[in-house]
């Protein structure tokens, strides 16, 4: 049998592979090969279960011969990744009147019929597919139960429970097999990134029995802390039990080490728990890997039966791989490539306890990862007060605007009825730390009576606490406890090794001192993007800005500006210094000038007064300046060259900074960056423009300075145009954002009212606004690179959109040829390791 590639037994050379037999076959030839005490086992592969499945069975004989003729047998799945699940293990095959008159004699009544018991109530609910409620009316124990549970099985089935070992053993297999190719199967480990025609294995193992006289019993051990990563020894035992029902939460386990709390299997049987422990540190050293070790002590001898690694939180993962790889037992290549870059997410904020029960009263998208408890307040304003009196809030709303900044900065998350991945309460969560759902449109949002009302009628006013994951997208009653962010020693050593072999560059986006120095601290390789108009709302800066709108003609606007001109300067001064002669890539002014315009009636007349304007004449304006479609109006570089004076000023507080923050340090060499470019000839009339700026700046200053300008490629004219922009600029950087915007024809504050259907309908593989579309904007970027690269081969290629944080987006990049990406300031983490693990895998094919 040991040759046969489909139904093998397991020894040190039969022909078992992961990719033919599953994850737990293999690891079971590799224990039989360090020689630990693993029961016999018959491994079949893939194309056995699928034929087994298709009614095509294999010899259950042969299998059967494999074995003592009295022994049990227990089938366990095996595939090829864990995590994808499988049927459940059926244990006690073979159990039969006859055995169990056999093993009463030896280990008595009791335990004898409880293992006949449970073999038969497991056979007739996962084998059988009978219904569980069948054995309601089982009471009592031992033989009572036993035959209870027969008579039961007799009168649903109108035959005896059957009483061949191979018969029971087909039956089983054939159960396994057609569970795993079933529809619900399917689609569940599909949802786990399994793919449709995933092979299952199964092994079929000589039970140990944990059962029985003397010390028996069964339970598990690992040697790390699967929450923290910690070395200690880990687990439990439970006397007189089978399989993992030490973990069953029974009162009755044991701690594994001696324990003030109550006795041990240290206690009860050392030198078991002595072989047991030196076990585990071979497997851990020669399997390569933290594992958790499931074991069986028969009458004090000691069986391991399994193996699989350890699960583990984020912060184990990584502590785990740090620890595997500076103890020699892994590479550090092997450590990086161990660690899911998805996975350090939850690293880097609070998140809520995952033991703790979740009153859930709604729910949206997950836009920024994270969780905070906090009080509900409906205004910027609001949060602002509370942030004041210390006092942490939500700040809830319809869906944020430029004008929320600093409630958003002011709250501990924020939650909005509208809105996706790239709406702006999303990008500015990400960019700053902060919690957020957004779309969480299952809930009722009145702002008129402050009030927030769950599906199930619940409602929620002003100053009641709920608490908001963004991780999970789940809006919580209510306060939940947290576990806090763990940027541990390991957590810098591992983000140190990505930095030695990532070989593509990972920015920021960074709009505040703040953020710059987030960047800063996670060693970004420079801002990628600098969102100024934010820089404007801050109130002392509005009214001027609302003032230089509202001005009659370019004198009177630069006259307006140049009171901006230093709080400018100041910005740019503050994040160049932060960045300590790093690039900074600054994008000018983009928004529509009507965004920063009062909406509210009180709001215009506050500004009229300010103005000393009659309000007709205010209200007037503002409806002359308003746009059917502001998002494909006025705004970015059609506003620098229609009102020119604006990105003057910006111009003349950048080169005014780059001289201030160079003085006594590295040269600073800023990226000015103009946004929504469409046409080539848009970009020279800007390009004569801020020449003009540093020429006076150098000749007023005395002083000589570099700067390279660029363009944010975010409309697909531009990317189609690449070539011919390519050859005024220093670098393209596609803002991914946008151009998904444009190319698809929708809004990314609205798309997340049918995303999930398009999706789960198979319309987008993905949402085309968290995963790039390489399809449809990746051919715009390929060209545009392409066409770019060829104008001008020193071109500077990145991206800028959320998807610069996104691992596979960041895969596509790098084939591209892209120098950088850059992200919101905590996916730089995320995506520098994204970066090291593909050229790790790039140099090992």
């Amino acid at each position: 049998m040991e040759n046969n590639p489909h139904t093998t037994l397991v020894t040190e050379t039969a022909p078992i592979t992961n990719e033919t037999h599953g994850g737990r076959a293999k690891c079971l030839q590799r224990l039989v090969r360090l020689d630990l005490p693993v029961p016999r086992t018959v491994a079949l592969s893939f194309d056995a279960v699928h034929k087994i499945a298709r009614g095509e069975m294999p010899d259950v004989e042969t299998v059967v011969a494999q074995f003592p003729h009295d022994a049990l047998l227990c089938v366990r799945p095996s595939s090829e990744d864990p995590d994808w699940g499988g049927p459940g293990a059926v244990l006690n095959i073979g159990m039969n009147d006859a055995r169990f008159k056999t093993f009463r004699e030896v280990m008595g009544e009791g335990p004898a019929a409880a293992l006949y018991t449970r073999f038969v109530q497991a056979y007739a609910i996962n084998v059988a597919r009978l219904d569980p409620d069948m054995f309601d009316d089982v009471t009592g124990d031992g033989t009572e139960a036993l035959h209870a549970s027969l008579r039961a099985y007799s009168l649903e089935t109108d035959e005896k429970f059957p009483q061949e070992r191979t018969t029971q053993l087909g039956a089983v297999l054939r159960s396994m097999a057609r569970a795993w190719e079933g529809t619900s199967a399917r689609l569940l480990r599909q949802a786990k990134g399994a793919p449709a025609d995933a092979g299952l294995g199964l092994v079929v193992q000589q039970m140990a029995f944990g059962v029985g006289q003397g010390q028996c019993g069964s339970g598990v051990l690992q040697l790390v802390d699967s929450d923290t990563g910690e070395p200690k020894i880990k687990g439990r035992y439970l006397s007189q039990s089978q399989g993992r029902d030490a973990l069953e939460g029974d009162a009755a386990a044991l701690y594994l080490t001696r324990d003030p709390r109550g006795p041990s299997l240290e206690d009860l049987a050392p030198e078991a728990f002595a072989e047991l422990v030196t076990h585990a540190k071979l497997m851990r050293e020669r399997l390569r890997a933290e594992m958790q070790v499931e074991f069986a002590i028969e009458n004090g001898q000691l069986h391991i039966l399994d193996g699989v690694r350890v699960s583990r939180s984020p912060r184990a993962a990584v502590r785990i791989a740090v620890t595997l790889a500076e103890q020699g037992i892994i590479s550090r290549e092997e450590a990086l490539m161990r660690v899911q870059p998805g996975l350090l997410t939850e690293l880097l904020h609070r998140q809520i306890d995952p033991t703790v029960k979740r009153d859930i009263i709604g729910r949206g998208i997950a836009a920024s990862p994270g969780a905070a408890t906090g009080r509900i307040v409906f205004s910027s304003a609001d949060a602002q007060a509370s942030a004041s009196r210390a006092e942490p809030c939500i700040l809830v709303r319809r869906e944020t605007t430029s004008e929320d900044v600093r409630g958003m900065h002011a709250a501990k998350a924020v939650l909005t009825e509208r809105g996706g991945v790239t709406s702006h309460a999303a990008v500015i969560g990400r960019g700053i730390g902060l919690p957020c759902v957004v779309g969480a449109s299952s809930m009722t949002y009145d702002l008129n009576n402050n009030t927030l009302t769950a599906k199930d009628g619940r409602v929620f006013r002003e100053g009641d606490e709920i608490t908001v994951d963004g991780t999970t997208g789940q809006v919580l009653a209510g306060a939940a406890a947290m576990q806090e962010a763990a940027l541990d020693d390991y957590f810098r050593t591992l983000m140190q090794w990505a930095e030695d072999v990532a070989d593509m560059g990972v920015r920021a986006n960074a709009d505040t001192p703040a953020d710059a120095q987030t960047a800063r601290n996670f060693n970004a390789h420079g801002i990628g993007l600098c969102r100024t108009e934010h820089m404007f709302f801050d109130p002392g800066r509005l009214t001027v800005m609302r003032e230089m709108i509202f001005a009659e003609t370019g004198e009177d606007r630069r006259a307006v500006l140049e009171r901006l001109l230093p709080m400018q300067r100041a910005d740019f001064t503050q994040l160049f210094k932060i960045m300590s002669g790093r690039p900074v890539c600054i994008r000018l002014f983009d928004p529509p000038l009507h965004e920063f315009l009062p909406t509210s009636k009180t709001g215009q007349r506050e500004l009229a007064e300010a103005l000393g304007l009659p309000l007709s004449v205010v209200t007037r304006r503002i409806e002359a300046m308003g746009e059917y479609n502001p998002m494909l109006g006025l705004r970015g570089v059609r506003l620098g060259v229609t009102v020119p004076e604006i990105y003057e000023m910006q111009a003349r507080a950048i080169f005014e900074a780059t001289i201030d923050a160079s003085r006594g340090g590295e040269p600073v060499v800023p990226e000015i960056m103009i946004p929504l470019v469409s046409a080539s000839r848009e970009v020279e009339l800007v390009k004569i423009k801020i020449d003009a700026v540093a020429a006076g700046v150098r000749n007023r200053r005395d002083a000589d300075f570099d700067y390279r300008l660029g363009v944010m490629v975010e409309t697909p004219r531009a990317a189609l145009r690449a070539g011919e922009i390519a050859l005024q600029c220093a670098f393209l950087s596609f803002g991914t954002n946008d151009l998904t915007q444009m190319t698809y024809g929708l809004s990314r504050d609205d798309a997340g009212r049918f995303m999930s259907d398009y999706v789960q309908q198979g319309v987008f593989l993905e949402d085309p606004f968290h995963t790039l579309d390489i399809e449809g904007v990746g051919e715009l970027l390929t060209l545009g690179a392409e066409r770019g690269r060829a104008a001008q081969p020193d071109i500077t290629l990145s991206i800028c959109g959320e998807h610069g944080g996104n691992p596979e987006s960041i895969a596509f990049c790098r084939a591209a040829g892209f120098d950088y990406v850059s992200c919101s300031p905590f996916r730089v983490p995320v995506a520098r390791l994204a970066v090291a693990q593909l050229a790790i895998t790039h140099k090992i094919g």
